[in-house]
């Protein structure tokens, strides 16, 4: 009798032990400021460049104007040349270099790439009024296609690279289907993992090797928050985001005691065109706001949510048994939802961070 009820009081005290450290962890998150703590000085400490593709608008965007603002010269990314333009405009008057890689087709059938150089009178006419007088360099591609590389590297060569933020990525649809009613599935096969998987590996392997003979260095690669449990009608996409997370951690522990920080940021609703544009509210977030709020996290491990909100809303989802997820009722209702509530905007057939 005495050993049974010595085996479960040594079983609560030890389940007591095991939740009370996991609500130590949880309250961490509430003071990032405090548990976080990052310097004024931190970002610029890494290196003088910043590195953002997708950086045309949504969450790109904003991290190349969150960065600049921190003090970072910025280089950023997209396939959008108008867009980009914008954005280099409202960042820097002072200095921005456009090129532009353009695929084309020789008489071979093989694909190369052109540079084309833009003056800064052509781009620029006149200063914004919230500038942030750092230098940028507009590099413009497409991340779908296959040999874009060699002259991105080309390109960043010469610059020493502080902070990489991946976050170019393609949602197939934003309604939700089943994997085999996509219109194109071997193009959209190609395409998500040129975009979403190839070319943050690529960019990685770019940045990485000088910011290992430096020993610091940033690499922030974002996922999505639907990436944190086995997602049906938009499988193809949670499972190349799955593989930033991987990707992000391995690199994390492999790199960490060489003084680079690798981190996973999966948000779940923001305010942008890959989102449909849903509606800001308490859970889902302006592209800026989120990345204010994600930048306190930072120190926080390889990976994060991002805010305080989305850090439940993954810790709820993961505790929803997968058979519930995955009943063809709620996946009808989901799909019934979306398809009501989505914008006249995101009725196309792929949605990309441009």
């Amino acid at each position: 009798m005495e050993f049974t009820e010595q085996f479960f009081i040594s079983l609560g005290a030890a389940v007591v032990l095991y939740y009370g450290i996991k609500l130590l962890f949880f309250s961490r998150i509430l003071f990032p400021k405090v548990c976080f703590p990052i310097s004024e000085t931190f970002f610029t400490s890494m290196g003088e460049w910043a590195v953002v593709t997708g950086a045309s608008e949504g969450i790109g965007r904003a991290y190349a104007f969150a960065l600049a603002e921190r003090g970072m010269n910025i280089v950023i990314m997209s396939r959008t040349k108008s867009t980009l333009d914008q954005v280099a405009k409202e960042i820097s008057i002072k200095h921005i270099c456009i090129v532009v890689l353009k695929p084309y087709k020789s008489r071979q059938n093989c694909t190369f790439s052109c540079i084309k150089t833009y003056s800064l009178q052509q781009i620029v006419s006149s200063p914004p009024g919230n500038s942030t007088g750092q230098k940028v360099r507009v590099i413009i591609a497409d991340f779908t296609d296959e040999n874009i590389f060699s002259e991105i590297e080309e390109q960043l060569k010469d610059l020493c690279v502080g902070i990489l933020v991946n976050n170019v990525g393609i949602l197939p649809s934003f309604i939700p289907y089943r994997f085999l009613e996509s219109e194109d599935l071997d193009q959209t096969i190609t395409k998500v993992i040129n975009c979403n998987v190839k070319t943050m590996v690529k960019m990685c392997r770019m940045i990485l090797p000088q910011m290992d003979k430096r020993r610091k260095g940033v690499i922030v690669n974002i996922s999505s928050g639907i990436a944190s449990v086995p997602f049906p009608l938009y499988t193809l996409y949670a499972a190349s985001k799955i593989f930033v997370e991987r990707f992000s951690q391995g690199l994390q522990a492999e790199y960490e005691n060489r003084g680079i920080l690798i981190q996973a940021v999966a948000p779940f609703g923001v305010c942008t065109r890959m989102a449909g544009y849903q509606p800001p509210n308490r859970v889902t977030f302006l592209p800026e706001d989120f990345v204010k709020n994600s930048l306190q996290y930072l120190r926080a491990g390889n990976k994060t949510h991002g805010s305080i909100c989305h850090i439940v809303l993954g810790w709820i989802l993961q505790c929803i048994p997968l058979k519930v997820l995955h009943s063809d009722s709620l996946l009808q209702g989901m799909q019934n939802y979306v398809k009501k509530t989505t914008q006249p905007a995101a009725s196309g057939t792929s949605f990309k961070e441009p």
